[in-house]
């Protein structure tokens, strides 16, 4: 069995530029540069940072027709999203889901008019694509884009740098996705991220990867940005990490991800259900599950990490939930998390304790994100 962790085409980048290096997915990733995380997380609140995802699975669907809406209706067989009435130019965070309604990754697709571009999760990719070529053969090529690096360009300063680099995503709004030109390479582009803060994901070719991102490290507003201040940033947004927030015996309404189901997809809806788990998901919108992602606070400084039993009281014996995520979050000064707990203890403002390193201490359901997001609508 090769164990050999696999790396990105920055992997030289990275190491050359003091990364400090870490399993994660099956890759040799960043975790950290010099700054270290909380610089690098305050950069990217108040400058830009850019990320190396190139981890992640990059994938062309292909309408064996030339009929868009074909691929786009055999791909709702596989999740509960709108993905018909997705228009070219636009991109949708989707589901794949399972039989007992559980989440098996999570993932964006976007509308490049010919054909739909999928990204998913590195720790899932290989299971995602035969997945969708197990479902979608029939109708549509699957094609894996192995040769392509993806990078993230993050911060409140994204925008500046991008318009200085290409004028075009000026006209960009949050979750627009485009096919452009940028210094003779070919590029996919979407103005979205995983930080809560405005930026773009970058689709290229590996070969010119490199050369992109010297090419934005050039740029004043830029530094590095390692996985760190990833998992920071998007915990204070209060975006999900499959795996952790998200898996298999997890529905879209337990994991407050209703909003992703468009009406179209719903009871009543023209296209409703039709995916996977449909039965049991729409129930559960009708009628509430029986647990709830939720954000929460705890008092003090030190983090509350995944894993960490939470109880209705001090001296409670009856656990009512888990914290699946947690961190100390630089721009609220204070540790941050998510986690399930039952439906009737889900409302911000219910106190809560959480079991660290033996005590019980207090923490606090609260509205996510606890840091406003700042997309560019």
């Amino acid at each position: 069995m090769n164990n050999e962790l696999l790396r990105t085409p920055l992997h030289g980048l990275h190491v050359s530029n003091g990364g400090k290096m870490v399993p994660f997915a099956g890759y040799d990733m960043p975790l950290q540069y010099a700054p270290g995380i909380l610089a690098e997380h305050n950069h990217t609140r108040e400058h830009a940072g850019l990320f190396d995802v190139s981890h992640m699975g990059q994938v062309r669907i292909i309408p064996r027709n030339g009929n868009i809406e074909e691929a786009a209706k055999a791909f709702e067989t596989l999740v509960p999203v709108d993905i018909v009435g997705l228009k070219q130019g636009r991109q949708r965070y989707a589901l794949f889901t399972n039989e007992n309604g559980g989440i098996l990754d999570d993932l964006m697709v976007s509308n490049f008019g010919d054909w739909l571009y999928v990204v998913v999760n590195a720790a899932c990719k290989t299971e995602d694509i035969e997945r969708m070529r197990n479902a979608l053969a029939a109708s549509c090529i699957v094609e894996p884009l192995e040769s392509r690096a993806l990078l993230a360009v993050q911060g409140p300063e994204a925008a500046q740098v991008m318009a200085r680099l290409l004028p075009e995503t000026e006209e960009m709004r949050f979750m627009d996705a485009r096919i452009m030109s940028l210094g003779g390479a070919e590029i996919f582009i979407s103005r979205s991220g995983y930080t809560g803060e405005d930026g773009f994901e970058i689709s290229i070719e590996s070969i010119d990867a490199e050369r992109l991102a010297t090419l934005l490290m050039e740029q004043p507003e830029i530094k590095l940005i390692g996985l760190g201040a990833r998992d920071s940033l998007r915990l204070e947004a209060g975006l999900c990490l499959y795996g952790s927030d998200l898996d298999t015996t997890t529905t879209p309404v337990e994991g407050a991800l209703e909003w992703a189901m468009q009406k179209s997809r719903r009871a009543g809806g023209s296209r409703a259900g039709g995916f996977p788990g449909a039965d049991i998901i729409l129930e559960q919108l009708a009628n509430g599950a029986s647990r709830r992602r939720v954000g929460l606070k705890a008092e003090g400084r030190a983090p509350v990490r995944g894993g960490a039993p939470l109880f209705s009281s001090a001296d409670s014996d009856s656990q009512i939930g888990t914290v699946t995520s947690g961190a100390f979050g630089p721009t609220i000064e204070g540790p941050v998390a998510m986690g399930y707990v039952t439906t009737d203890l889900a409302a911000p403002g219910t106190p809560l304790f959480a079991e660290l390193r033996g005590k019980r201490v207090p923490v606090t359901v609260v509205p996510m994100p606890v840091v406003p997001s700042r997309f560019r609508r």
